[in-house]
């Protein structure tokens, strides 16, 4: 082959004489598939994690469990799983399995090593992420979402189709993560042939080896586990970082950009800022500074990247930039680890980034790492989708980080008010097998399943859609235009609270879908186009579940009842003070800014989606019901006494 390549000519047949019907323009496609493919061999082999192939190989022969540590860069999450492949891993019709924390993860990388293969997406190299299953039967590479994963364990607890799992990106610490690794280890006991992988770019691989250790004896030398490290990046990396504090690090990040495409060679650039509301700020700004690029001179061209960002333009991230045009991506932490976008060549960190909330003898633990997620979240829904696997004692299960016990109660607690467990902990059925097969929230998932019983599940899956996309309104900080924004806001607001007003705002978006529209009254179109993808999907989802789509033609009374079936355990009521109070656990609360009830006459009883605490606790997403409600709705959860007494 490469003889033939270095005689090739576009036209000439005197290199293919045993076909001479080729014509001119199937002899160019030839030699761009042949240079492209040699090219991506080469690369390949540039990799740091190459030289350590055949150490890989060998340590999952006599290993069950790999703990691989890698530098991001190097090459671990599109190369191991071809090299199995070409050891013969698959060769009896097992697959290959990758999870991955985030979906566009799991598609750009199967995308990369479907070119790497030299094969067509989705079949010997696929992806399955939520709503998207892009394989077939001859599928031997497998990319997922750790959540992917976790729903083909109901059907095959043993995930006999599997003969490698490789855990990706797993110093991330998420819910699922640590799930699934305690259901692995519960699964490697049972088949011996099954090998795992977890791979990170910075964990604690000790404690991870130990973990794995499913070996009764005490000597070393019988361990089912090992750790490999592989050392090396692809390029240098220089480091600089400023003389003194910034006082806005959003500003500072766009005028470092602005430095670099001044000063520096080409390359693209790849910055972190914490969210979406921060990243479109910074992407704002720099399509000011590109507009004012003078013709001749080397072009800008800002990209946004976040989990809630469309797939369409999360995709643009990847694409080469046009020629004299140099490529910034403003990302979250999703570009961190996750995925790999070619041509970066200048990074700029923030040095911050969003973490739910912690108490302050939590902050230490920062420094070194961040502490997993299982230690400092709700539980409720790691606990259903236990339950749904079949852990009965959930109390006992084999965590890699134990939890607080306090959170495991209280998790229960909520899944036995809403009905999806029963006084002896089981799933009940139907409601806790539906409310597991959801992707939501367990209050959420109550007020879904609720929707098709009580007739409003058009507008409950609008309005869950809408509330799985962050900022919907544009909110300007300051100056005139902060003041037509608030104006604009309040076409779509009502008594109600917030959940309603995001129906509104839906309905009204969907007799327009403009981006002309969406700025004429201060709407993120991105994020609209965002929750309609969610929408969609969400009723696929209600289809398969058998959750009747109906319509409450106008019934607001019956969208507000459907609501406190799920959301009951996060009610308020306004006390003599002055200030909400939880009928449960008596704190102060306070209703947030942002609220469109902030500036109203405060209602007596209100619903909350989320708390936010800063300098007070703040309620979220509100929603105003009448407190008899809850006795009908909720009489288990609720007694008249109590609320006499209030």
């Amino acid at each position: 082959m490469t003889s033939k390549l270095k005689f090739i000519a576009p036209g000439d047949s005197s290199w293919h004489e045993d076909k001479p019907d080729i014509d001119e323009h199937s002899s160019t496609q030839f030699i761009y598939n042949a240079n492209h493919s040699l090219a991506l061999d080469l690369q390949r082999k540039r990799l740091p994690i190459f030289k350590n192939r055949s150490h890989i190989v060998y340590l999952l022969e006599n290993y069950q469990t790999l703990v691989l540590i890698g530098e991001t860069g190097c090459g671990k999450s599109t190369q191991i799983p071809q090299y199995l492949v070409e050891a013969g891993w698959c060769t009896d019709g097992k697959i290959i399995c990758i999870t991955e924390p985030r979906r566009v993860a799991a598609t750009s990388l199967a995308n990369r090593v479907a070119d790497e293969r030299g094969c067509i997406l989705g079949t010997e190299v696929g992806y399955s992420i939520r709503f998207d299953d892009c394989t077939d039967e001859t599928t031997k590479i497998k990319y997922m979402t750790e959540g992917i994963l976790l729903r083909e364990m109901m059907s095959d607890p043993l995930l006999t189709k599997y003969c490698i799992i490789i855990l990706d990106e797993v110093h991330e610490r998420t819910l699922l993560t640590d799930i699934i690794m305690g259901l692995l280890k519960k699964i490697i006991r049972k088949r011996k042939d099954l090998k795992v992988i977890v791979s990170s770019a910075t964990v604690d691989a000790e404690e991870l080896r130990d973990y794995f250790n499913i070996s009764t004896s005490k000597d070393p030398k019988d361990s089912t586990s090992t750790i490999l490290s592989v050392e090396g990046r692809l390029y240098p990396v220089d480091i600089f970082y400023v003389k003194e504090p910034v006082p806005d690090y959003v500003k500072a990040v766009v005028d470092s950009a602005l430095k670099i495409h001044s000063n520096e060679e080409s390359g693209d650039i790849l910055a972190f800022l914490t969210g979406m509301d921060e990243v479109d700020r910074a992407v704002s700004l720099l399509k000011e500074h590109a507009e004012l690029i003078k013709e001749g001179k080397q072009k800008l061209m800002p990209l946004p990247m976040y989990g809630s960002l469309p797939n369409a333009d999360q995709l643009k991230v990847f694409w080469k930039a046009p020629n004299n045009t140099r490529k910034v991506v403003i990302a979250t932490n999703i570009a961190e680890t996750s995925i790999t976008i070619p041509n970066i060549v200048y990074i700029i960190d923030s040095g911050f980034a969003k973490i739910p909330l912690y108490t302050e003898n939590a902050y230490d633990e920062f420094i070194e790492s961040n502490p997993p997620q299982m230690q400092r979240s709700d539980l409720a829904p790691a606990i259903l989708q236990l339950k749904a696997l079949g852990i009965d004692n959930v109390l006992r299960f084999n965590f890699p980080s134990v939890p607080p016990s306090k959170s495991l109660v209280a998790g229960l607690e909520l899944l036995y008010a809403l009905g999806a467990i029963d006084k002896d902990g089981s799933l009940t059925k139907p409601l806790g097998l539906t409310m597991a097969e959801m992707p939501l929230e367990p209050v959420f998932a109550k007020c879904l399943y609720a929707s098709g019983e009580m007739g409003c599940s058009d507008e409950i899956s609008t309005i869950l859609s809408m509330f799985q996309v962050q900022n919907i309104l544009i909110r300007p900080s300051s100056g005139q235009a902060s003041i037509r924004a608030r104006i604009a806001h309040r076409k779509f607001e009502v008594e109600e609270g917030d959940l309603i007003t995001m129906l509104n705002i839906y309905t009204a978006y969907e007799k327009n879908k403009s981006a002309s529209w969406c700025q004429k009254y201060f709407l993120n179109f991105k994020g609209l186009k965002r929750a309609t993808e969610i929408r969609s999907k969400m009723r696929i989802m209600m289809k398969n579940l058998n959750i009747p789509l109906r319509s409450s033609n106008g019934d607001l009374q019956l969208i507000l009842r459907c609501l406190t079936a799920g959301l009951f355990p996060n009610a308020a009521f306004l006390h003599y003070t002055g200030v909400y109070k939880t009928v449960r656990g008596d704190r102060d609360l306070y209703i947030h800014p942002n609220s469109c009830l902030y500036t109203v006459q405060q209602p007596q009883w209100v619903l909350f989606c989320e708390i936010l605490q800063t300098t007070k606790l703040y309620m979220r997403e509100l929603t105003v019901i009448k407190s008899e409600w809850l006795l009908e709705l909720a009489p288990h959860f609720y007694e008249r006494t109590a609320l006499n007494s209030v």
